[in-house]
């Protein structure tokens, strides 16, 4: 027999001789096969867990069995009593190769695994978090080799890990004799940032580290948990953005800093004491110690991130709108007073340009659009709107100030989305009768479960879709007006003052005013002409995709963006939800290191297109203003969906049009 057995592993494929004897781990070591371990083939963190594929093996030339493994150990027996080992599953680093064998690696035990993000993309997230855990032994202190603890320690990480060169945050420096000496066998597990810094420790094993991505939005503020070895969300957790008190938009926020000498300081401590406020949540909800996280990401527009860097956002408020700086920064997480591990470190992505920040950055990594070749048209809607369009071979942003109308802000019956919030709407195209849904019931007005259900106001979804509605019914005509000479046919439209409101829901009363409209159609022709503007600089009329992302185009009905014109013209089945890509571009860059080298380089390779100074854009605003357009038939949409039929403005409706597009570039 010979001295050596054949060791095949899958999926990776690789394959070489190792010496009968060997450990499994070992052998993955030497053949450069992706197995995962943080106690260095101790048997206790069982990352290492790998199958024996029993069975003819041709294309190998191999018949194996469980046999050719070594029998199961006591190690082995012991971690199954304590943690559990599914059934025929092995450890690595205690079984044995007896004989020519084939391995498979389940994907929970490679480092530098794969998750699908979701089903409707091709794209999966890589797991490989710029910290890791270690697990090592230090020799104990002799008195004939007075050597540092610090020294033995790094000592031991390069021995047993090959960690060489390793510089130490001084926060260690202040625990280390004491974790040290609390385990009785010098056993001691090491935090390792970027495989450069040790950023924390613990006294014996520890196999838990946590990150958390954070998207700072100008209304709400999201964090993510997100255990660092499977790359999974553990506890998510959404706040009002405390900043509102100074302004409900972005320029409101920089005018108070404007007015108000030194005040960045009160935005910047009102923004990290919720950001402290949604840690404390998180980590209670999973039941996760704050000391186990280790590193945090962040996203945001550029007005929230120079604010939550303390960086005073005056000149993003007029023109060239000048960033402090666009590039990524690294830093230490303490600085921005997080109850988390001292020696955590924070990364918060590259912004774009003055009004493109760093959560379309998330949005592209999240959404891939540089990896594709279909052009794809990606809009994460807030109170100002980031746009991207193009594929591999070319990308433009920009952005539309679409202000919080979408939100529920400036409408008069409008709300956030919270239960009792109405969030879809259908009106009868003959009897002009509505029917609604509200958040936290899933039955319809008219549908008995919904009696009893309280009703507070609209949120986003539901006025972009009682607008579409409307406008569907022959309500509205294609200029926003109501029409008036409805209401011999419905009570629910009624004057009001020089114009009229459709009477949405009774008790209590909630109208749709003329008002309303006009503040869905000043937001909708802004998004829809910042769409328009990067079109027609990339030279198209049209899109093979869009995605709308954000938490309100999360939950917009693809079919009724179109009928307001929110997007340009588009196949209705080619324009999905991208949900809150900007955090899920956050949760990217947490989870997977490789990632924040691919964002700054595509970054750097952006068009950027200012809407602001674009003289084109008004042209496309006030065209847009016309529901769904004032020039485009919406070919697309109709093929699928029937458009009432032309009819003649009531007049007066181009003259309004202007005067508000001057007023809202004022």
């Amino acid at each position: 027999m010979s001295a050596d057995a054949l060791v095949v592993f899958t999926p990776s494929g690789r394959r070489g001789r190792v010496p009968r004897g060997a450990s499994v781990l070992d052998a993955a070591r030497t053949l450069g096969v992706d197995l995962d371990s943080v106690c260095g083939g101790r048997g206790i963190c069982g990352r290492c867990q790998v199958t024996v594929a029993e069975g003819e093996h041709a294309k190998h030339g191999i018949s194996c069995t469980s046999a050719a493994l070594t029998p199961v150990t006591e190690t082995e027996q012991a971690y199954a009593s304590d943690r559990g080992l599914t059934a025929g599953r092995r450890l690595g680093c205690t079984a044995l190769v007896a004989e020519d064998v084939v391995i498979d690696v389940p994907p929970e035990s490679q480092v530098y695994r794969q998750v699908v993000r979701k089903e409707a993309d091709a794209r999966s997230i890589a797991v490989d978090p710029v910290v890791r855990l270690y697990f090592v032994e230090v020799e104990e202190p002799q008195l004939a080799s007075p050597r540092s603890d610090l020294a033995r320690l790094l000592d031991a990480l390069d021995r047993e890990w090959g960690l060489h060169d390793l510089s130490v945050d001084p926060v260690v420096l202040r625990s280390i004799q004491r974790d040290l000496r609390l385990d009785p066998a010098w056993r001691i597990t090491v935090a390792v940032h970027d495989g450069s810094v040790v950023t924390a420790v613990w006294p014996g094993f520890h196999d838990a580290a946590y990150g958390i991505a954070f998207d700072v939005g100008s209304t709400t503020v999201a964090g993510h948990l997100c255990d660092l070895h499977t790359g999974d969300v553990v506890a998510s957790a959404g706040e009002m953005n405390p900043q509102i008190r100074f302004g409900e938009d972005l320029m409101s926020r920089v005018s108070y800093v404007m007015l108000n000498a030194g005040s960045e300081k009160e935005l910047t401590r009102a923004v990290r004491g919720c950001l402290a406020k949604l840690t404390a949540e998180l980590c209670r909800d999973a039941g996760v110690e704050r000391t186990d996280v280790l590193e945090v990401t962040l996203v945001g527009n550029p007005v929230m991130h120079h604010l939550l860097l303390g960086i005073d956002p005056t000149e993003l408020g007029g023109a060239p709108f000048a960033l402090a700086f666009d590039a990524g920064l690294r830093f230490h997480a303490g600085e921005l007073g997080l109850p988390i591990n001292p020696g955590a470190r924070a990364y918060v992505l590259p912004c774009i340009a003055g009004h493109v920040g760093a959560d379309t950055a998330g949005v592209i990594l999240a959404e891939a659009p540089h990896l594709a070749d279909d052009v794809s048209l990606v809009v994460d809607i807030g109170t100002n709107a980031e746009i991207v369009l193009g594929n591999r071979e070319r990308l433009l942003a920009a952005s539309s100030p679409t202000g919080p109308a979408f939100e529920g802000a400036q409408i008069s019956c409008g709300q956030r989305a919270a239960p009792g919030a109405i969030e879809r709407v259908r009106i009868d195209r003959a009897t002009l009768e509505p029917r609604v849904r509200v958040v936290g019931c899933d039955a319809w007005s008219d549908e008995p479960p919904f009696r009893g259900v309280r009703v507070t106001g609209v949120c986003g979804s539901g006025i972009v879709e009682v607008v579409a509605e409307l406008y569907l019914a022959g309500v509205l005509m294609p200029d926003g007006t109501i029409d008036g000479s409805l209401a011999a046919r419905t009570p629910h439209v009624v004057p009001d003052g020089r114009t009229f409101s459709y009477v949405l829901w009774d008790e209590p009363e909630l109208r749709i005013t003329q008002n309303d409209i006009r503040q869905i159609q000043l937001a909708k022709a802004a998004l829809h002409a910042g769409c328009r503007l990067l079109m027609e600089r990339y030279g198209i009329e049209h899109v093979d995709r869009v995605r709308l992302a954000g938490a309100f185009g999360a939950h917009i009905d693809p079919v009724h963006a179109l009928v307001l014109g929110l997007v340009p013209d588009c196949e209705p089945e080619a324009v999905t939800s991208a949900g809150n890509a900007a955090g899920t571009g956050a949760r990217i860059a947490l989870v997977d290191r490789g990632a924040r080298e691919e964002i700054e380089r595509v970054v750097r390779s952006v068009e950027k297109v200012e809407t602001a100074v674009e003289p084109r854009f008004q042209e496309h605003f006030v065209h847009a203003m016309a529901i769904p357009h004032e020039t485009d038939p919406y070919a697309r949409l109709a093929g699928s969906v029937p458009l009432p039929a032309a009819r003649a403005s009531s007049g007066g409706g181009r003259r309004r049009r202007t005067r508000a597009t001057e007023r809202r570039a004022s």
